[in-house]
């Protein structure tokens, strides 16, 4: 596969996790309100598929990216590969608790779905962004301000997740909103321009492969 459709591919992905997790978040939110309705738990379970597509978009991003990155910055890429694959995880296993949820109703699932959704999607993405912006700076696969955007919104992420863990204020709630908007403009500017203008053909190396250090392969 080509440069520009491995690009593409990463963009179409990365878009694809915004039309999962957005509309999954709305529908499984009744269930694990507390709600018994049987419509509830149908909209849990629809809510349940996105975020596995969400789950498989997610290591996506990372695989079509990886042949783009380790040419220029090995470590980097090889460390998204791994978060993004931890996401993933976490995804999946908040999934497993929200369908216990809705087969049993056990606020214990309900607090494991909560944790690993503190962990995996409410966390996780920050680290991505110091990997993967700093990643894209070097190589200038992008414009600046795209991977600028990401490492600004990292650091207000992980202060939101923090935040949230000490009970601050609550995982869905309109301040962990706004903390995550710069996260989120990050992660849809990134979609859209590397669906639409895909990347050159070859990432700028790294001042350390100019110099001639060994690359891993």
């Amino acid at each position: 596969m080509t440069d520009r459709r491995l690009a593409r591919t990463a963009g179409i992905l990365y878009l694809l996790t915004f039309a999962t997790s957005i509309p999954a978040l709305a529908l499984k939110s009744p269930v694990l309100a507390g709600s018994t309705a049987a419509d509830a738990a149908t909209l849990a379970r629809a809510g349940a598929l996105l975020e596995v597509v969400l789950a498989v978009a997610c290591v996506g991003t990372a695989v079509a990216l990886f042949p783009l990155l380790r040419r220029a910055v090995p470590a980097l890429a090889l460390g998204f590969v791994a978060s993004r694959v931890l996401e993933a995880g976490l995804v999946l296993l908040g999934i497993a608790a929200l369908l216990v949820v809705v087969t049993t109703g056990d606020p214990a699932a309900v607090a494991l779905h909560d944790a690993a959704f503190l962990l995996g999607p409410g966390l996780l993405p920050a680290v991505n962004a110091l990997l993967l912006g700093t990643a894209l700076l070097r190589t200038r696969l992008v414009p600046r301000l795209i991977p600028v955007v990401g490492l600004i919104g990292a650091p207000l992420l992980l202060v939101s997740a923090g935040a949230t863990l000490l009970g601050v204020f609550d995982q869905v709630s309109p301040v962990a909103a706004l903390l995550a908007l710069p996260i989120a403009v990050w992660e849809f500017a990134l979609g859209v321009w590397l669906t639409v203008r895909a990347v050159p053909g070859t990432p700028r190396r790294s001042p350390s492969q100019r110099r001639g250090a060994p690359v891993l392969s």
